[in-house]
């Protein structure tokens, strides 16, 4: 394969959309000059949507108001960003509703167990997105594909007969030509596909509890509420989701991947306790840069305007903070059943790394499996799609100061340092 350039994103600043896309945020941005981020009338349109009326324990309300407000207040949204969060929220609700309502047609499915699975914790740009889909490969192990993490639930009245597609796979695919058509350089970044293995944080945020929210815009009230509060009630949700999932399209041992676990040991070790844990590691200032960068590109879907040295800023203190609940935590996770992958060894032979954490896991890799992953190495071959150049200086941070601030999580995992990116 033909190694293709990397990419500067000149205009993370001042957004340029295409002819095909522009006509697009214009009609979202009419819709909504007429919309409300307020919890009653998301709710109501859920309830719309699905002639449903329970959402379960109520509990959620509270967090969904303090989101709510942030987006309002903090995030500096634009038209087109109220309507789409707006779809966003209500969309959620509406998945909670169809969680909801197959648990009270089937009370069988709280019997399911959710056994043994591996979950990976790690940052962005960490290796996580490879692992996870190396790992998934293997026909013996379930996974959450995009499609599904969007809606877990398909509602009856739209159930397929013999033969006929699943209406979401087609609803997926009309989402990712919408984010590739607006942002055109995002897959080389991360790749996004109808079927591609996603993370659970799509689940957790049907709880309206995760860091899922913050990707949209800086939402400092959002992000102080939601690391106050103990994720266990969420993170016993996101266990129930898998359950209905599980009872829906079958499975047994679950791969699951977020960042945010990274932040949540003492967590994710009460609600799976017989997990694998694999925790990754990269240079942090790489992962800064990265991730700064990615997220302000994303920026573009929902703020009015863009300010890169803004969210590079809140996301240099959101990863640092991060990383410092890794290194507190980090014996929370049982010794006997968790391991800490750095990148570059991983970058070296993934598969040998994939059969460590098999040997840790005690699941087999077998000829099938190792096949599968070998496949998917063959047709998702490392920067396929081309890369991007990153410089920490764009968001309006100095690389020698955050390699001196992250010291101590290097320091920790004797994480290699690989230089660049303005550092």
């Amino acid at each position: 394969m033909t190694e293709r350039p990397a990419v500067t994103i000149d205009d993370l600043a001042h957004p340029r959309f295409s002819d095909e896309v522009a006509p697009i945020m214009a009609m979202l941005a009419e819709q909504g000059r007429s919309l409300t981020l307020e919890p009653s009338a998301l709710m109501d349109s859920a309830s719309a949507q699905t002639g449903l009326d329970d959402f379960g324990d109520p509990d959620f309300v509270e967090r969904l108001d303090v989101l709510c407000r942030a987006l309002r207040t903090e995030g500096h949204l634009g038209d087109a960003g109220v309507a789409g969060q707006f779809g966003l929220l209500a969309g959620l609700l509406r998945n909670r509703l169809l969680v909801e309502d197959a648990v009270k047609r089937h009370p069988e499915i709280l019997d399911i167990e959710i056994r043994r699975p591996i979950v990976i914790c790690g940052l962005p740009r960490t290796g996580t997105s490879h692992l996870h889909n190396l790992i998934s490969a293997d026909p013996a192990l379930r996974s959450l594909p995009y499609w599904e993490s969007l809606e877990p639930v398909l509602p009856e009245g739209e159930q397929p007969g013999p033969g006929q597609p699943d209406p979401r796979r087609e609803r997926t695919e009309q989402a990712v030509w919408f984010i590739n058509a607006a942002m055109p350089h995002f897959k080389r970044m991360h790749e996004m596909t109808v079927d591609h293995v996603h993370e659970e944080i799509q689940l957790l945020a049907i709880d309206f509890s995760t860091m899922l929210f913050e990707t949209v815009a800086p939402l400092p009230t959002w992000r102080d509420h939601y690391l106050a509060t103990d994720q266990r009630s969420s993170y016993r949700y996101l266990e129930k989701i898998l359950k209905v999932l599980q009872w829906s399209r079958g499975g047994s041992r679950w791969v699951l991947k977020s960042p945010q676990h990274l932040e949540q040991f003492p967590v994710l070790a009460d609600t799976f306790p017989d997990a694998t844990f694999v925790v990754t590691h990269r240079d942090p200032v790489a992962v800064t840069a990265s991730v700064g960068t990615m997220v302000t590109y994303g920026a573009r879907m929902a703020q009015e305007t863009v300010d890169p040295v803004g969210v590079g800023g809140y996301w240099a203190e959101r990863i640092e903070g991060m990383l410092r609940s890794c290194v507190e935590d980090r014996e929370a996770l049982p010794a006997g059943q968790a391991m800490d992958v750095r990148f570059d060894e991983f970058m070296a032979d993934d598969l040998a790394m994939v059969e460590r954490i098999y040997d840790l896991a005690g699941q087999p890799l077998t000829d099938e499996a190792r096949t599968a992953m070998e496949r998917f190495m063959a047709e998702h071959p490392r920067g396929r799609h081309g890369t991007v150049r990153y410089d920490l200086a764009e968001l309006g941070l100095d690389g020698a100061e955050r390699r001196a601030a992250l010291s101590f999580y290097v320091d920790r995992f004797a994480v290699t340092s690989e230089g660049g990116y303005g550092a």
